[in-house]
C-alpha cells in the first residue's frame, strides 16, 4: 500500500508490523547504551557515536545529534535542556519496558522550533529520523468554532503506526501526525475497554463510532465480532486514515474485501451530510462515512440494539458531553455514551 503522504512504503499490513515487535527496538550485544540528563544541555564535548553495526542507535544519541544541528543552524543557543527541543515519537509506537534503540527511519520529531532548512538537514543527516513536524499551539483537527488546525510537516514523512491492545488482539493504527492529534499507547486503553464493556453489556448488533478519528474505537468494536460497524468523522484526514486502517487490519476482521466508494486521499477538509467513503464486506459489514455526526442517524440500519460511542474533543467538560449526547438523541440516533 502506497503512503498517501510521501508515496513510499511506510504502510504495512497489521500482521507484518506486529511481527517486528518488540525486536524492532531491542539492542544487540554490541549496542552502547548511553543515558543523558534530559534536564541539562548535552555535554559540550560529547560526540554521539554512529549507529551500531546492527543499525541501531540509542534515543539520547539521536536527539543529541538533532540538538547539535539545531544549535549549528541558530535555532537554539546550546544552553537549552536536551529534553526541551522536541517531542520524540517512535514508529511504531507501543508500550516498551526499556528505552528504544532506534533503527533507520523510526523517529519523528515534533517541535515548534525548527525551520525548513533545519528540518531538511536533520532528515538528510540523521538516518533514524523519518520526519520533522513543526507544531502549532492548536490540536490538529476541527475546533469547537469550526476552524481547521494543523501542524506543518517540514521534511520527510510524518506517518506513524501505533499499536493498541484489545481483548481480541492488537490493532495497528496509522495516523499523520501533522493533521491528527498525538496519542500514546498504554498497556490498557481505557476507551477501548469502555467500548468492549458497553458492547458486551448492551449486546449491540450495530456499533457506531460517530467521531472516529483514525478509527481505533470502531476497529476495536469490529474485533469483538459485532456484525455491523459504522465509522464516521467530519474531518477529512480522519476519514482518510480510518480507511487506511480498515485495509491494514482487514485480515483480523470478519471481512473479505474493502470496497472504496471515493478517492479517500482526496476528501474535503470537512463535510456536513454523510458521504460513504468505503465498505468492508464479509461476515461483518463495516462502513466509513464522512459527515457531521448528528446527521449520521439516517444512515443507520434499523435494528433492535444499536450503540454509539461519541469520542468528542473537550469531553473533560461536562457541558460539552451533555450537548453532544443531546444532539445525537435529538437526531434520532438512539443509545449513546462517551467513552
Amino acid at each position: 500500500m502506497q503512503c498517501p503522504v510521501c508515496g513510499g512504503d511506510c504502510l504495512q499490513d497489521a500482521g507484518s508490523v506486529l511481527a517486528t515487535l518488540p525486536e524492532v527496538f531491542t539492542p544487540c550485544d554490541r549496542c552502547m547504551i548511553v543515558s543523558l540528563d534530559k534536564r541539562r544541555p548535552p555535554p559540550a564535548d560529547y560526540a554521539p557515536p554512529p549507529p551500531c553495526t546492527c543499525g541501531r542507535r540509542v534515543l539520547d544519541d539521536v536527539i543529541t545529534t538533532c540538538y547539535q544541528i539545531f544549535t549549528e543552524e541558530g535555532i537554539t543557543t546550546g544552553t537549552e535542556p536536551l529534553g526541551a527541543i522536541a517531542t520524540p515519537v517512535i514508529n511504531p509506537g507501543f508500550v516498551m519496558k526499556a528505552p528504544p534503540l532506534l533503527p533507520t527511519r523510526s523517529l519523528l520529531l515534533l517541535s515548534p522550533l525548527p525551520d525548513q532548512t533545519t528540518a531538511e538537514r536533520i532528515v538528510r543527516e540523521v538516518p533514524e529520523v523519518q520526519g520533522v513536524v513543526q507544531t502549532s499551539r492548536a490540536v490538529p483537527g476541527i475546533g469547537p468554532d469550526g476552524a481547521l488546525a494543523t501542524h506543518t510537516l517540514l521534511a520527510g514523512c510524518d506517518v506513524q503506526a501505533n499499536i493498541f491492545p484489545t481483548s481480541s488482539g492488537d490493532l495497528v493504527v496509522y495516523k499523520e501526525l501533522s493533521r491528527l492529534h498525538l496519542e500514546f499507547p498504554h498497556p490498557v486503553n481505557p476507551k477501548v475497554r469502555a467500548v468492549e464493556r458497553a458492547i458486551r453489556r448492551e449486546r449491540a448488533e450495530i456499533f457506531v463510532d460517530a467521531c472516529c478519528g483514525a478509527g481505533t474505537l470502531g476497529l476495536a468494536a469490529a474485533r469483538t465480532g459485532t456484525p455491523e460497524i459504522i465509522l464516521n468523522d467530519t474531518y477529512g484526514p480522519a476519514v482518510l486514515w480510518t480507511t487506511v486502517n480498515l485495509m491494514v487490519n482487514q485480515d483480523a476482521l470478519l471481512i473479505d474485501e474493502v470496497v472504496l466508494h471515493a478517492a479517500y486521499t482526496d476528501l474535503p477538509p470537512a463535510r456536513n451530510d454523510p458521504f460513504l467513503v468505503a465498505e468492508g464486506l464479509g461476515d461483518q459489514h463495516i462502513t466509513i462515512y464522512q459527515g457531521n455526526f448528528d446527521r449520521l442517524p439516517a444512515t443507520i440500519p434499523e435494528a433492535s440494539w444499536s450503540l454509539t460511542a461519541l469520542d468528542i474533543f473537550g469531553k473533560d467538560q461536562s457541558q460539552a458531553c451533555t450537548a453532544a449526547l443531546d444532539r445525537w438523541i435529538q437526531a434520532g440516533g438512539g443509545k449513546a455514551f462517551i467513552p
